[in-house]
């Protein structure tokens, strides 16, 4: 599923009531983003127990300030609620930042949440 942030109070209940949680941190005039959004929507259908939370840079700034966004797209990953690093090929990474393409970001996403 995928969720668009419209309101900044709605962002921690996304995360608390989701499972597994990506939170997709962009902007609508990033290309890097839009290609990253074109991947999520493709392979949605195939996740059902995690949710791709967009949160739009420009209109949630103080939240791109509080996850230390300096560069788009960036994700983190959440599980149970509570903020986990990605794995990918046996590495970790708290954030990763910038486009991948849909075989290595589905696979980033069955490490990290071993689906």
């Amino acid at each position: 599923m995928i969720i668009k942030l419209t309101n900044q109070k709605d962002f921690d209940e996304i995360i608390k009531n989701n499972k597994n949680v990506v939170v997709d941190f962009n902007a609508t005039w990033c290309g890097p983003c839009r290609m990253m959004g074109r991947v999520i929507e493709e392979i949605e259908g195939e996740y059902k127990d995690l949710c791709f939370l967009k949160v739009d840079t420009d209109d949630f700034m103080e939240l791109a300030q509080k996850f230390s966004i300096v560069s788009i797209p960036a994700f983190y990953a959440f599980k149970n609620g509570k903020m986990i690093s990605f794995s990918f090929n046996g590495n970790k990474e708290t954030m990763h930042v910038g486009g991948m393409d849909e075989d290595d970001f589905k696979l980033m996403l069955n490490e990290t949440f071993s689906l």
